[in-house]
């Protein structure tokens, strides 16, 4: 069971409009701001948060009850002019504990009023946190042959077509920056992970390596899967046939 807890800026449009129209660049430090301090105060609890819009972080929290995000939600309150709302839900798969956030935040299930919590923790004992790490091999090589622009357009076109493939298989992925990229997955996402490397070699010539890591909080899994990728960069660099996916669990 993998539980995830939404964060969503609020109260934004008129703060926006108080800083009159030279104000995009006060918007993008302010986005950047609260995305590290969001970052700083789960990973503490070992979780880890995933920037989903800019305006919007979603947040593998398994193991965090109610009192965990209240007390976040108080540090954040005191650092920022904007509030932030908190939906927390649940589920079998990534994609069913975001609905279930997402219904919680819909039919307003309030955890808490004076801190805008809602949606449904977790407090079952089968904590499964699944994150996979795919980052694209040799880029170096396409550099020599375009330009910065150009492969952020390859890149995005690779995670636009990452993130449909994975939705349909209940997972939900994430570009980390440069040539990173997440998917907080479930079992049928990570057996189907080598044939979607194999489509985007075959259809856009862009070679792949994944590393998977599985554990009881998000933190945790993050590590192993960086580590399993770490273990298949170390293989190649030995001479030997590398994997294109190595997993490990704790």
């Amino acid at each position: 069971m993998i539980q995830l807890s939404i964060l969503k800026i609020t109260e934004y449009g008129p703060w926006t409009l108080t800083l009159g129209s030279d104000r995009e660049h006060e918007l993008q430090m302010l986005q950047a701001s609260i995305y590290k301090e969001v970052q700083k105060l789960f990973s503490e609890k070992n979780c880890i948060v995933f920037l989903n819009r800019a305006d919007e972080f979603f947040v593998v929290s398994n193991g965090l009850g109610l009192e965990d995000h209240i007390q976040i939600q108080k540090i954040l309150k005191k650092l920022f002019e904007v509030g932030l709302t908190i939906s927390i839900g649940y589920g079998n798969s990534p994609f069913k504990a975001n609905l279930n956030a997402y219904e919680g935040k819909k039919n307003k299930i309030i955890l808490s009023t004076e801190h805008n919590i809602f949606g449904f923790v977790y407090d079952g004992f089968d904590s499964k946190v699944s994150i996979m790490h795919l980052d694209v091999d040799n880029l170096t090589s396409k550099r020599k042959t375009n330009s910065p622009y150009e492969i952020t357009s390859v890149i995005f076109g690779l995670y636009s077509k990452m993130s449909k493939y994975f939705l349909e298989k209940n997972s939900l992925a994430f570009f980390m920056g440069g040539d990173n990229f997440m998917i907080v997955s479930n079992d049928e996402a990570k057996q189907s992970v080598q044939d979607f490397i194999d489509i985007v070699k075959n259809d856009d010539g862009i070679l792949l390596n994944c590393g998977i890591g599985n554990a009881n909080t998000g933190r945790e899994a993050v590590k192993l899967a960086t580590k399993s990728l770490d273990t298949i960069r170390e293989i190649r660099d030995s001479g030997k046939e590398k994997p294109e996916v190595y997993e490990l669990s704790c």
